[in-house]
């Protein structure tokens, strides 16, 4: 199949390149910040890796998508090109079932992902990188103002009434000394 990196390939032809451009919807992603999702663009070149049965994996993942800003809650266009480096090595047997986790115990297993099959598609891949490249909490820009917390408006169209300054309830009680102070200053 064309649409997947075959490792008995790899093992027989040496190191392979694959393209592949894939559509994706926004729910397929799971993440309540994409509103709307481009196509990703992969390019990967795998050849066989270091250890027995790995084979590495380096390539480019190129999308687009409407991401809501997690501050304002305005939809804004997101493009993303990234590199990555993903090592795929046989799931141990003590973990064979397929949902079974594979405890992580040095920093260097953190891009490894395990197979159980001898092909891992293209597309799955693909939209792998596309949720490493989303961040966490989405900006349209580094300097977005957000919403008002008291009256709701988006501070980076418009400016609101609401009083700027916030006051602490649990400083209420140094108000009284504050005021005191005042007085005895003054007299």
């Amino acid at each position: 199949m064309k649409d997947e990196i075959n490792f008995d390939r790899i093992d027989k032809d040496g190191p392979l390149t694959f393209a592949g451009k894939y559509e994706v919807r926004a729910d397929e992603l799971d993440r309540p910040e994409v509103i709307n999702a481009g196509v990703i663009d992969l390019d990967v070149r795998v050849e066989k890796g270091p250890v027995a049965a790995e084979y590495v994996a380096e390539g480019t993942a190129r999308f687009t998508a409407d991401l809501t800003c997690s501050r304002c809650a305005e939809p804004y266009p997101f493009a993303n090109s990234s590199a990555f480096h993903v090592r795929f090595r046989p799931r141990p047997e003590a973990f064979s079932e397929e949902n079974a986790e594979v405890e992580i115990t040095s920093e260097e297993e953190l891009d490894v992902e395990f197979y159980s099959e001898r092909a891992v598609p293209l597309r799955d891949l693909a939209l792998e990188q596309v949720q490493l490249s989303i961040p966490m909490k989405p900006l349209c820009e580094e300097g977005c103002l957000g919403l008002c917390p008291k009256c709701g408006v988006n501070r980076a169209s418009e400016s609101c009434k609401c009083e700027e300054t916030v006051v602490d309830d649990r400083w209420s009680a140094l108000q009284g000394i504050r005021e005191e102070l005042a007085k005895k200053k003054n007299n």
